[in-house]
């Protein structure tokens, strides 16, 4: 199973991993922030009392997204397979000034096929997120299907799936990416994922965007190497 290769992979890059990648991570940040009107949700204004809003962050890592929509939501709720990336999450928020009511994750796995709600994750606290999303980690799991489904569980009715990932690409060459062996898909074409949110009850108002920002591995020594883009997804839950 891709999850427990996915556990074992970013349990060992959790300590290292937002100063690995501290370029593309802030510029995750500044691509979502620049698209708040795109993702469609009634974000919270300080100057003026409008209400709440509830992130599920899934496949959470050490929290870009949570970071990047934080100061529009009310409250971030995270959920990653790796206990230590979980760890990073919780000691960014913690450090950031932010109580744990309004930004704290959880280790767990939402993803399993026999196991359709999890007793750790039934109660109310974990459902009626006005949003709902998954930075970067769709190409990791073995059915991204499912993973839009129980997601669209955890929605209120109205509420936004949100998918950040890649556009279809070549395979990542197993001796060019420490991560290789956890990926399970070679990004996604914006009909399989309009399919994905379609069948997960989010397809209304479906829209997806690429954004500016790619990941390319090409060297001198094999310029072959894949280019990956990256797109941004919305849908509404019906």
């Amino acid at each position: 199973m891709a999850s427990e290769q996915n556990k074992e992979y970013f349990n060992n890059e959790a300590a290292t991993y937002d100063a690995k990648h501290a370029k593309t991570l802030d510029r995750i940040v500044e691509e979502i922030r620049a698209r708040l009107d795109f993702i469609g949700v009634e974000w919270v204004d300080e100057d003026a009392d409008s209400g709440s809003v509830r992130l599920l962050d899934y496949a959470c890592g050490t929290g870009v997204v949570s970071r990047a929509l934080a100061p529009y939501t009310t409250q971030c709720v995270g959920i990653d397979l790796s206990e230590n990336m979980v760890a990073q999450y919780n000691a960014r928020a913690e450090n950031q000034g932010l109580a744990r009511d309004e930004m704290y994750a959880y280790q767990g796995n939402l993803l399993d096929p026999n196991d359709p709600d999890p007793r750790e994750f039934s109660g109310f606290d974990f459902h009626h997120f006005d949003v709902a999303v998954v930075g970067l980690g769709f190409h990791h799991f073995d059915d991204p299907a499912l993973a839009a489904q129980r997601l669209v569980e955890r929605l209120r009715p109205g509420g936004v799936l949100l998918i950040l990932d890649f556009l279809p690409h070549g395979k990542v060459a197993d001796d060019g990416h420490a991560a290789s062996h956890t990926i399970t898909h070679h990004g996604f074409s914006e009909e399989q994922v309009k399919k994905i949110f379609q069948d997960a009850g989010a397809g209304k108002d479906f829209a997806l965007e690429t954004i500016g920002i790619a990941f390319n591995k090409a060297t001198e020594q094999r310029p072959e190497e894949v280019r990956r883009q990256v797109f941004l997804a919305r849908g509404t839950k019906e």
